[in-house]
């Protein structure tokens, strides 16, 4: 059931902020390792951020394909299986995850495959030019083939297409979570969404399904907000240097008060604590990118019983979410397929960054197979 080694494309990044496209043996999974036959991969932020991350390194966290050998001990999955990767993958038996909260994993580092080739017999896992390499989010998903954990596997429900399906793994699950687990958006409570790119097209999302009254989008790119609207938002804001300006105009729809619960979802540090500016007394405010470097607040944007959070992948829990989006998407309440704006192949990794970067993809997707 484990094959033998496997060679195939793979973009690796150099660690200098470089990458090339570079061809990667992959061994056969070991014990409770899944090997998976990539078809599409999401590209994200995070995705260019690893291009400066210690390498060489398989690029890629978002990804969908079908398993092409199992190792030993794995359960419930079979060589063909079309299945879904999930990044922030869970032991099952740590503190975090015995409280429910997988996604803070404290053991995801400890289990990952076998640093890629210094643990078994002979040199195992990923090797480039007969090197150990390692990968994004011990995933790696820009390449032919993955060696992953079980535990990151999730089987696809049948008639879902791993394009688009792909981006369920990380844009979706962050930005749906952070609006449904995370803030527990009710009926009727309003939402600012701050940045409508892959995360937080899904926040509105979320917001959405969960019968927010009023979603308010706010971006610089007069098409991702005519996207945000076709997803769910009721207001949309043409975003500007004005902070105070955008406060005051986010109020002026909520009665004077400011939203229940306020979402940055940019990226950028400058704005990560805008959103205690736009949520009311009592509210929540979330900075949901994982915008990295330098910010500053004044300690009372926190007074008045508001709370700042940073969910972590929108406090995902596999078993129980990813049925659940599969579900949505099946009932046509989760829209999947208007969130990939553009599709490119492997090769073409460099115009997909040019295009997020420059604002003009929602959530760009790469064709492996």
């Amino acid at each position: 059931m484990t094959g033998g080694v496997l060679s195939g494309p793979s973009a690796i990044a150099d660690g200098r902020g470089g990458f090339s496209i570079e061809t990667v043996e992959v061994d056969p999974p070991g014990p409770g390792e899944v090997r998976v036959a990539m078809a599409a991969a999401g590209v994200c932020h995070t995705d260019h951020a690893s291009l400066r991350w210690p390498g060489p390194l398989v690029m890629g966290h978002e990804g969908a394909g079908h398993v092409e050998s199992i190792g030993a001990g794995v359960r419930g999955l079979a060589p063909g299986q079309p299945v879904l990767l999930n990044w922030a993958i869970p032991c099952g038996a740590c503190f975090q995850c015995g409280r429910g909260a997988q996604a803070l994993c404290e053991r995801t580092h400890e289990l990952d495959v076998p640093a890629l080739g210094t643990s078994r017999a002979h040199p195992g896992g990923t090797r480039l030019h007969g090197r150990p390499i390692e990968r994004s989010f011990h995933l790696g998903t820009f390449a032919r083939h993955a060696l992953v954990r079980a535990e990151a596997v999730t089987p696809l429900p049948d008639g879902l297409p791993p394009d688009p399906a792909c981006i369920l793994g990380c844009a979706v699950m962050t930005g749906v979570g952070s609006a449904l687990n995370v803030a527990a958006v009710a009926p009727g409570e309003s939402v600012a969404v701050l940045g409508c790119g892959g995360v937080g097209l899904n926040v509105i999302q979320g917001a959405r399904i969960a019968g927010a009254a009023v979603v308010v989008a706010v971006d610089r790119v007069p098409a991702r907000l005519e996207r945000a609207r076709e997803l769910g938002a009721t207001h949309l804001l043409p975003a500007t240097d004005d902070a105070e300006d955008l406060v005051a105009r986010v109020r002026a729809l909520t009665g004077g008060r400011g939203v229940d619960h306020a979402f940055e979802a940019t990226g950028v540090s400058a704005l990560a604590f805008l959103p205690l500016q736009l949520a009311r007394n009592g509210g929540n405010a979330l900075q949901v990118s994982g915008a990295h470097g330098a910010g500053s607040v004044e300690l009372p944007r926190f007074f008045w019983n508001k709370r700042y959070l940073t969910p972590l992948y929108g406090d995902c829990v596999p078993g129980r979410d990813f049925p659940r989006l599969f579900d949505w998407v099946a009932q046509g309440r989760l829209e999947l397929a208007a969130l990939v704006s553009h599709r490119y192949p492997l090769g073409a990794l460099d115009r997909a960054f040019a295009d997020m970067l420059e604002g003009r993809s929602a959530k760009g997707v790469l064709r492996i197979a």
